[in-house]
């Protein structure tokens, strides 16, 4: 029987409203990975259309647990972060990184700072440059088109992205330091939406899209990069994993609209993970 994988995840959690851990922890372990989670913040919801929610930092505790688990010689075969709250968080995780990196494992990076052409409030142009120092840690990272114009110093520009535009993205993210880029969020026209993805050992450039399901739902950016570690993991090129994620994001946002669930509750990721399992061969 082959060693089962194991990662840890570096998320806020909010108790409601699925997204960060609340979403890469079952779907990590679904699909057989052991996942160990370092909470960087604790959300009574999250903040997309929420209002009066409670927001516990846990900055002051990130050095002990990762001093903690050091102490406990834990190995990881990869590393996974989403949203960090602080200037500080990011320069703890880079220390994480060093302390924990192996030749064997990787590190992925989801860079949460923005979308739509805007930085998230809590965050300045400053916080956009350290973690783009981050992001030269990573083997891979997974921004958003906003995300990825701030990290590559590029303008923002509405879509469509003509393929021009989208290599040319994904190369100077490259350059930043990550082998594999997966760019999210990429369409060409208004009936489909999807991710590229980069491999600089072959130079390969991959586009996978799907129908577009109206609506913006939130939680999806930590659906889609939970099941591409997950197809990863368990085996698939990254263009293989990236279409594995899309087809699984499409299939939860899909069901959401169909019920007409409020979207700020997040995607049915959960009825979907049978459809993720035998996409992974776990079934």
């Amino acid at each position: 029987m082959n060693k089962q994988k194991r990662i840890a995840a570096i998320h806020d959690i909010s108790g409601f409203g699925k997204c960060s851990l609340t979403v890469a922890l079952p779907i990590l372990s679904a699909a057989g990975i052991e996942t160990s989670v370092i909470p960087t913040a604790v959300l009574s919801t999250h903040t997309g259309g929420f209002t009066g929610f409670t927001y516990r930092d846990l900055t002051e505790d990130l050095r002990p647990f990762i001093k903690h688990w050091k102490s406990l010689d834990i190995p990881f075969d990869a590393l996974y972060s989403g949203f960090l709250g602080s200037f500080e968080q990011i320069e703890i995780l880079g220390t994480f990184f060093d302390g924990f990196k192996t030749p064997e494992n990787l590190i992925l990076i989801d860079p949460v700072m923005a979308d739509n052409g805007e930085l998230y409030k809590i965050f300045t142009p400053d916080f956009a440059l350290s973690m783009r120092e981050l992001c030269r840690k990573a083997d891979i990272i997974i921004p958003n088109i906003t995300e990825a114009c701030l990290l590559a110093g590029v303008p923002y520009v509405d879509g469509p992205y003509a393929g021009d535009f989208v290599r040319d993205l994904l190369k100077r993210l490259s350059d930043i330091g990550p082998g594999r880029i997966v760019l999210t969020g990429v369409f060409s026209d208004s009936s489909q939406l999807g991710a590229a993805t980069y491999d600089r050992a072959t130079g390969e450039v991959a586009c996978l899209l799907a129908d577009r399901v109206p609506g913006y739902y939130h939680g999806t950016g930590d659906v889609f990069g939970s099941a591409l570690l997950a197809a990863l993991l368990n085996g698939f090129a990254l263009p293989d994993a990236a279409r594995i994620a899309v087809d699984f994001t499409v299939a939860s946002i899909r069901r959401s609209f169909d019920a007409r669930t409020d979207v700020r509750f997040g995607v049915n990721f959960e009825q979907s993970l049978p459809g993720l399992l035998k996409e992974l061969k776990l079934l």
